[in-house]
């Protein structure tokens, strides 16, 4: 049995996946900047302090590429919770994806995410 706060929690989530959107446009609050996008890559410098969840958003296939060490709870939509710890200097790929990320350590966590945009035809 859930609580009520669990279920409405839960239910926020879902509904939120469903609109999952570009990274930049829903995280306006974070100090994300987008260093390069053309017609095959989208570069991001993603900063987040401690404490700090992104809202939901989709990626296509990506790289992350830690600049700090660091300690990320990722929600992924339709799984379950995992966590993810890297080093600074860890390069990372990741398949296409909506999720939420959190910063669960203790300091600032600094990486560099490059998209890799679909072939152009």
């Amino acid at each position: 049995m859930i609580s009520a706060s669990q279920f409405f929690l839960l239910l926020l989530m879902v509904s939120s996946g469903a609109n999952a959107q570009d990274i930049i446009k829903v995280g306006q609050n974070l100090p994300n900047k987008v260093l390069l996008d053309n017609n095959q890559v989208r570069v991001i410098q993603i900063e987040s302090a401690p404490g700090v969840a992104t809202p939901w958003h989709s990626h296509p296939n990506y790289i992350l590429y830690a600049l700090t060490d660091g300690k990320l709870e990722i929600i992924d939509q339709g799984k379950k919770v995992t966590i993810l710890e890297f080093k600074a200097g860890q390069a990372l790929f990741f398949p296409a994806v909506t999720h939420m990320a959190k910063n669960i350590g203790t300091t600032p966590v600094k990486m560099v995410l490059t998209e890799l945009k679909p072939a152009m035809k």
